[in-house]
């Protein structure tokens, strides 16, 4: 069951006890990863795997819906692949959600893209004949399967950080976005123009941005999810936070079993846009996310397995839309 505390006011002052605890405590916090939706699998994994040049990290199949929601509002079965150009410990990667059955979805403006610095990938693009969506000085705008920006900076790929820059995310009001990722979710202030800022907890990190778009934030069916670590410890002080200061908290402090891995806790809550926030324990998690070298065979066994493309085909229907 999903509860929701939210201030019709807004965000209450928190108390300087609290800002210094959250300040020396959030070092040891680590941006994970962003979960998309993806419809048509077999050209997504294409994507991100020979034009972005990622590796595949993990591949978990499940029969029914997570209880955190992590693929959607869908009680049916769906798969997980993490993709990245590096392990978990040290990277920022994309959470590929694929629920069975369903071939797209409407994409809203919440998510503005994902930024990487690697003139490889823009080699992969142009010899793919990959569409450009917009070319400017040093840097192309490219979209995956349903509509996902990617902006590729033309500096080549680090060899020994992260590729991945920053996530970007619209919000509606960047001051009072300002005051909630940085008071209640602890993060820092790395930069700041007229209408965008830019946060993270530690200065090698991929970063947050967010950008003001002057208009409500709509997050279609597509809407993602953003994923951080902390301490375990941390998270009930992050849900009593958050209740505390009227917020939402979609999913309390719960237990997420994947068969045949470790067992995690997380912390799910929005922003007062909407954006989904969670918190995963950090010590769980590094057992859960350790790279499975037969994570390749076992997704290319799954797209093998689906056949549900081709039925759908056969029988002249569409999968769902949604």
């Amino acid at each position: 069951m999903r509860r929701r505390f939210k201030s019709r006011t807004g965000i209450r002052p928190v108390s300087i006890e609290r800002i210094v605890h959250h300040s020396t405590s959030m070092a040891v916090r680590r941006a994970l990863h962003f979960v998309v939706k993806v419809g048509h699998r077999d050209p997504t994994v294409s994507f991100y795997r020979d034009i972005l040049a990622m590796k595949i990290l993990r591949h978990e199949e499940f029969e029914e819906g997570c209880k955190a929601s992590c693929n959607g509002p869908y009680d049916g079965k769906w798969s997980k692949t993490m993709v990245g150009y590096g392990p978990e410990d040290n990277h920022f990667v994309v959470e590929l959600t694929y629920n069975y059955g369903i071939g797209g979805y409407r994409l809203g403006n919440d998510f503005l893209g994902i930024t990487i610095q690697s003139s490889e990938a823009i080699c992969k693009v142009r010899q793919h004949g990959w569409p450009i969506v917009q070319e400017a000085a040093g840097a192309i705008v490219v979209e995956a399967p349903g509509g996902y920006k990617f902006h590729l900076l033309d500096k080549p790929q680090p060899k020994n950080a992260d590729p991945v820059q920053k996530v970007t995310l619209g919000v509606s009001n960047l001051e009072r976005a300002h005051h909630y990722w940085t008071e209640l979710c602890g993060m820092n202030l790395y930069g700041q123009e007229k209408r965008s800022i830019l946060l993270g907890y530690t200065e090698d990190q991929c970063k947050l941005e967010l950008r003001d778009v002057s208009q409500a934030i709509d997050h279609g069916t597509a809407f993602g999810r953003i994923a951080f670590a902390c301490p375990r410890v941390q998270l009930p002080t992050i849900q009593e936070t958050m209740e505390n200061q009227q917020q939402t908290v979609l999913t309390p402090l719960l237990s997420l079993d994947t068969p045949g891995k470790a067992t995690v806790e997380v912390v799910i809550v929005a922003d007062p846009d909407g954006h989904e926030i969670c918190f995963v324990g950090d010590e769980s998690f590094r057992q859960l996310s350790y790279p499975d070298p037969t994570a390749d065979h076992m997704l290319n066994e799954a797209m093998e397995a689906d056949k549900s493309d081709e039925w759908f085909l056969q029988t002249g229907k569409q999968k769902q839309q949604v």
